[in-house]
Order: C-alpha cells, then structure tokens, then sequence
C-alpha cells in the first residue's frame, strides 16, 4: 500500500499505551448473541473461578526495580487489551505490588466524571464531513460488524471518528480472545482499591485524547482515515496489534525494543512525529510524577504502558537519569 501508514500503526500501539481510551471503549461493548460475533468476555472467566486461577498465574509484562534514598519502588509495562489468563499477577508482580505504597497509573480509571466531561461535544463539523458519504458506509459497516449493544454503539458514535477507528481496532481483538475488560490497568485499579492502596493518576484523559488529536495534521487526516479503514477491513492493524500483546505476554523485551524496525512505521518525519507525540513525549512527565511520589516517601508501582520502557527515552532509562539505581526483573537480564 503507497500511503503513509503513520496513523494506523500509531492507533495500533496506541490501545497498548492510552488507558482510558480503551476503557472508555469497552464500556457496555459485550458483544451480542449471533454466531457470527466474538464471544462476551464472560465466556473467558475461569471455570474454576478467579481465585482458583490466581494461584496459578504465571508471569506477564516487563518489570524493573528502581531504587533511591533507601527506598525500592517499581516500573512495571502493561498491556490495555488483554486475555483474561494475563490479567491475574504471577508471584513476581505480586511481591512487588505486596511491597508498594501506591500504585501509579497512566489515569484514575475510575474517574467517570471525568471521562463524561473528555468526551463530551468533541465532533465537529469536519468531523461530520469526514464520515459522510462512501467512507462514512465503510465505517458504518465496521460498527456493525462489531456486535456491540445499543449503549455501546451510542458510545461510539459520540466519539471523533479518529477515536470510533480506535475503538473498532481495539474491539476487534475479541475475536482472539483479548478484551479492554482485562486490561491491566483495569485490574491493577480493582486491586489498588481492594487493598486501600493510593491511585496516583500520571495523566488525565484529555490530556491523552489531545494526543490522537495531534497525531496527525488536519490535511491529511482524510488520507489517514482512509488507510485506517483499510488497514482494519485487511486485518493488518489486528495483526500489528497482536504481536505486541503477545511480546508483552511472554515478557519479551527485545521484540518490543525493536519495534521501531519491525511496525514499519518510522520511516518518514511525520511517522516519527507521530510516535514522538503518542510515546516519547509523554515519558518525561510520567517519570516526574513517579519520582514526585517516591521522594514524599511511599513505595511506588508504576504501571504504564509497555512501550513507555523502550529505548533511552523509556522510562527505566529516565528513572536511571534521576539518580535511581534501575534494576531489570522481568525478563531477567540475563535471558535478555
């Protein structure tokens, strides 16, 4: 394909990094009963139960020690879209979560009036030109074929059609059993609050809704749209999105440390523009908001995602800037 790719492979990796916009997604998107639906995600519960499966939970994602002034908090890299047997911690990330004070997230996902306010009145009138005619039917038809119930798709419809892309993208992946409804976030969120643990938020929702925003510019949005909505009807966005859940399922840093050579999607200025936007800039202000909260003297589980800990604008490397000693745990180093 000739077009620039930059926006689907950037909204890819976006449902692996902006928390609250696959929350926001995932809200009453149980999907409905015809055969040729994805199954609701309470088909993947364990049948033995949650507690049951929770013993038996294996190790996911990446994990560093970081350490300073005599106090060890945590970098851990999550994953927004997840299966459910990835969802429950193994006992490394228990230990860790067991000796911290706080747990920090990229949002306070249980900020629902805070959501409400993100996402109301966003559409504009470009918006609504950009979803008339011939690509409006195209997307139409992808909501369809979503099998999402009536709350869900009034959801959707509310949102900038950048955003509904994004959506259906991540909602797509159902259809492998990863769900918004297992997101790590998620969980570690229902946990934080089960154990009376503090939630630090590391940004808000709007502040990553503006990210979509400039991930392209107005003059070529209509050429992105169009690439999205073929890189969704191909099933190449499903495809980029899936090795980086099952990279961060098995804990493997060096596929995700080369995802610059293998997304295809930093060969141009505007490619690397855009993940500049959508990762690297937002890294110095998390790694602030992180040492910010160990400096006031609490044991700190930061938690974003994965893709924040590559290269040496990640967060471990900006952590070991700030004078923590950083100590890579999953996966071990020596494997790495």
């Amino acid at each position: 394909m000739a077009r620039n790719r930059t926006l689907w492979r950037s909204l890819a990796a976006a449902f692996c990094l902006l928390s609250g916009i696959g929350t926001a997604a995932a809200q009453d998107a149980s999907p409905q009963t015809p055969s040729h639906c994805p199954p609701p995600a309470s088909d993947s519960i364990p049948k033995d139960g949650w507690a049951a499966a929770a013993q038996r939970a294996t190790d996911h994602g990446l994990l560093w020690r970081v350490e300073k002034d005599g106090r060890t908090s945590w970098l851990y890299g999550t994953i927004h879209v997840a299966r459910a047997d990835w969802m429950l911690p193994g006992p490394t990330i228990r230990d860790a979560l067991k000796h911290s004070d706080a747990v920090a997230l990229e949002l306070d996902l249980l900020d629902k009036e805070g959501s409400r306010k993100a996402f109301a009145a966003r559409k504009t009138k470009e918006d609504v030109r950009l979803v008339s005619g011939r690509r409006g039917g195209r997307l139409d038809k992808l909501i369809a074929a979503a099998c999402l119930p009536d709350t869900a798709l009034t959801q959707i419809r509310k949102f900038q059609p950048i955003m509904q892309l994004a959506s259906l993208s991540a909602l797509g992946l159902r259809a492998d059993g990863l769900y918004p409804d297992f997101g790590i976030d998620l969980f570690l969120t229902t946990y934080a609050n089960s154990v009376h643990l503090p939630i630090v938020p590391l940004e808000t929702l709007a502040d990553q809704l503006r990210v979509l925003d400039q991930i392209v510019p107005k003059n070529e949005m209509v050429q992105q749209f169009d690439t999205e909505l073929d890189a969704i009807e191909s099933g190449e966005a499903r495809t980029q999105t899936l090795t980086l859940a099952n990279a961060w399922a098995d804990s493997d840093l060096n596929t995700l440390e080369r995802y610059p050579q293998w997304c295809d999607c930093l060969k141009t200025p505007s490619d690397k523009r855009a993940f500049k936007r959508l990762v690297t800039n937002r890294n110095r202000a998390m790694a602030d908001n992180i040492a910010r909260v160990h400096a006031r003297g609490q044991r700190v589980f930061g938690a974003v995602g994965a893709l924040h800990m590559i290269g040496p604008q990640g967060l471990p490397a900006l952590m070991a800037a700030r004078g923590f000693t950083v100590t890579q745990v999953l996966p071990p180093a020596a494997s790495h």
